[in-house]
């Protein structure tokens, strides 16, 4: 986990939850069935302007630090585990000052018995949006001239944690979820105390994860050219 997940809302759409400043051009259309690589909208807090700007922006999923040669190393890293992310060098420097929040509507998990693999889709059962905690960086691509928009790439890792209580029955990883009233926490640039403000999100995750249902959909999510509503339909 998180390898799928499901944006069923617009950009417009996510912004109330999170009293975001900005909205970024181009955001992706909903989606429901975002697999790694894929565009996704996420909320970050800009320590460019005092105080910081929240801003909705496209991103690509799998983080790409600033030192990487090329972008294909976000393939692996499109998940970041929530107790090592403070020692890894990946993940490290944007766990200090480049956090992130991944508004969803829920996510899919495959649960394997006796060697067959069945999807689930979990999602909060009162219908809100579900909150995953992540890291976000920025790449410049050097192939690419000086005065060119595009050679800045935006890309996230959504943090993860143990997995409780009915979703540790599914799979032994879980999103690591944010309430909103943490939100500003998490996001907050200016911070000094990192590490508790990361405890704080993981000691919480499990209260949210217990106010989420889960249930099992049709075999066809796991075919990533599949998308549309029908995904997220019960099944059985």
């Amino acid at each position: 986990m998180c390898g799928r997940f499901v944006v069923a809302e617009s950009g417009s759409e996510l912004v109330g939850v999170l009293r975001v400043d900005v909205v970024g051009d181009d955001l992706p259309e909903p989606s429901f069935n975002i697999a790694p690589t894929d565009r996704v909208a996420i909320v970050l807090d800009s320590a460019k302007t005092e105080p910081p700007t929240r801003r909705l922006e496209a991103a690509r999923w799998g983080l790409v630090p600033a030192w990487a040669k090329d972008p294909g190393i976000g393939v692996r890293a499109f998940n970041a585990r929530s107790e090592e992310v403070e020692d890894k060098p990946m993940f490290r420097q944007a766990l200090i000052k480049r956090r992130a929040v991944v508004p969803s509507t829920g996510y899919y998990e495959w649960k394997t018995e006796d060697g067959v693999k069945t999807p689930h889709f979990i999602r909060p059962a009162d219908g809100s949006p579900l909150l995953f905690a992540g890291l976000y960086e920025w790449w410049k691509d050097p192939s690419k001239a000086e005065e060119d928009p595009t050679r800045w790439m935006l890309s996230f890792t959504i943090m993860t944690r143990d997995a409780v209580g009915g979703l540790g029955s599914i799979h032994d990883r879980m999103p690591l979820f944010l309430d909103p009233d943490f939100a500003d926490a998490w996001l907050d640039p200016t911070t000094d105390n990192v590490g508790d403000v990361l405890d704080a999100a993981i000691d919480a995750a499990p209260a949210l994860a217990d106010t989420l249902e889960a249930y099992v959909v049709d075999r066809a999510v796991g075919n990533v050219r599949n998308n549309g509503p029908q995904l997220i339909e019960r099944v059985g």
